[in-house]
């Protein structure tokens, strides 16, 4: 008979499946830490292959062993081999991920069912970009919980696609519309995104075919979450009010919905001690790092990193590099090697030269290590959603360059809503050197600056509260119903 836990439950098995890429592995692999180490939930952890190689070349054999209740599984995806050291192509892996990838799941997820070994299979909680896995799931009797790694507002940016369509704002008619101010229309009929237009719709909107790839799948993506059990938003109330309240208003659209974030600060204030050797970056982290960061003044470095899928020209590094090294302020600078698609990265001698005593380049950081170290006073990011909370958790201001996704709304927000960033403009994807330098200095020294950190300080003090509160409160009515859902 299946041991029951100190509930009368039996203990829960969940499979957790990730989107292959880093900003969807973090957050889906610290909701598993907290599953597996705060509760007792029997784990199986499933990647791409793909994913799982790059993980065992930047981290060990011992980052992906398997405990006696965490375990790993890999699933092909069924794309032609490619470089360990890069991402996948993310729009042909979601044309061809149902394809590709439904087939070898459901096998493993038979194939667990069908283990008498191990705890009975419960449900299955997959990554909301992950729209193959519900039909899976349900081909052998299992309900899924969607974790949703981007914040509330991408969410609605997402849910509004059919209404844009339909009202005629996309597809666009033409590229013109990229440069004629068309992307400046306002969307009023979102009452929690007052003032937005339609340039801070999430970025797949931009297109002038309507038979977009990404357009099509993040309109399948918000269809499958209406349909899933229960959604996970790696978000807090606080910060997300009124967008959480507006997906709240969908009732009969959307599932029960559980802000559990920020994540990073759950896993912080939790006991993960079981599975710390386990870790997801894939990219080899240089130590040197924290070591370079002890030697500066307290709040006096910006940190620059533009996450893990951004790609740009070496011209707009170069501009970028440029801005930096006239701001005069010391920076930490990440440069993934794949960064710049199709040519070499190289920055010019003279700005490795005038920077040298005030900066450092590297490939690839801890990057809650970093923006928690005392001498980090700014945050220059592409607003991915992960890198904006633990900016917030950090009460760090920012200036946002965002390329893609919904990387536009949270920028928005975090501009005109929290009082937290500014938007570095991009000139025809460059980043003009003059902007950056006014930015820069105005981040870390001005008065704006100024005001915007009073404002980061708030926020971190509320997501902070959120982490032995709200957010707490409603992990542990998530917990209760993953464990009611095998019952």
């Amino acid at each position: 008979m299946q041991e029951r836990n100190e509930n009368g439950y039996e203990q829960a098995h969940v499979v957790c499946i990730p989107y292959p890429s880093q900003g969807h592995i973090n957050p889906m692999m610290k909701l598993a830490k907290l599953l597996h180490s705060n509760h007792g939930f029997h784990i199986t952890f499933v990647h791409t292959q793909h994913s799982y190689r790059r993980l065992l070349r930047s981290r060990g054999p011992s980052s992906l062993c398997d405990l006696p209740s965490f375990r790993f599984e890999t699933i092909p995806d069924g794309l032609p081999p490619s470089d360990l050291g890069t991402t996948q192509n993310i729009p042909e892996f979601c044309k061809v991920v149902k394809r590709n990838c439904t087939g070898p799941f459901v096998q493993l997820l038979q194939r667990l069912k069908d283990d008498a070994a191990s705890p009975r299979l419960t449900c299955v909680v997959a990554d909301g970009v992950l729209p193959f896995t519900l039909p899976a799931a349900e081909e052998v009797g299992l309900k899924v919980v969607m974790l949703w790694t981007a914040s509330a507002c991408g969410l609605l940016g997402y849910a509004q696609i059919p209404r844009l369509i339909h009202q005629g704002y996309i597809p666009l008619k033409d590229a013109s519309c990229l440069a004629n101010g068309y992307l400046d229309t306002p969307i009023e009929w979102i009452p929690s995104m007052r003032g937005v237009r339609l340039k801070d719709m999430p970025e797949f909107t931009r297109t002038t075919d309507p038979d977009d790839i990404m357009l099509a799948y993040m309109q399948s993506v918000v269809e499958t979450m209406r349909n899933s059990t229960a959604i996970i938003i790696n978000t807090f109330n606080a910060m997300e009010t009124q967008v959480l309240a507006s997906l709240a208003s969908l009732a009969s659209d959307f599932p029960p919905i559980y802000p559990i974030g920020p994540l990073h600060l759950l896993e912080a204030a939790g006991d993960t001690t079981q599975t710390a050797s386990l870790r997801s970056n894939m990219w080899a982290e240089e130590d040197r790092c924290i070591e370079w960061l002890d030697s500066m003044s307290p709040g006096s470095v910006l940190y620059v990193n533009f996450g893990s899928l951004a790609v740009v020209t070496n011209d707009f590094l170069v501009e970028l590099a440029t801005g930096l090294a006239r701001s005069l302020k010391p920076f930490l600078w990440i440069i993934r090697p794949d960064i710049v698609s199709g040519e070499s990265t190289s920055l010019p001698d003279e700005f490795l030269a005038e920077t040298k005593e005030r900066s450092l380049v590297v490939s690839w950081c801890d990057q809650e290590k970093v923006l928690g170290h005392r001498a980090i006073g700014g945050f220059l990011s592409h607003g991915g959603w992960n890198s904006i909370l633990e900016s917030v958790g950090n009460g760090l201001p920012m200036i946002l360059c965002p390329f893609g996704s919904e990387q536009q709304t949270n920028c928005w927000f975090c501009c005109e809503q929290w009082g937290i960033g500014m938007m570095l403009q991009l000139d025809d994807g460059r980043a003009k050197s003059e902007l950056v330098e006014k930015l820069v200095n105005e981040l870390m020294c001005g008065e704006k600056g100024a005001d915007m950190k009073k404002e980061a300080i708030k926020w971190k003090s509320l997501a902070h509260k959120a982490t032995v509160g709200e957010s707490c409160f409603n992990f542990s009515n998530l917990v209760h119903q993953l464990l009611s859902i095998g019952e």
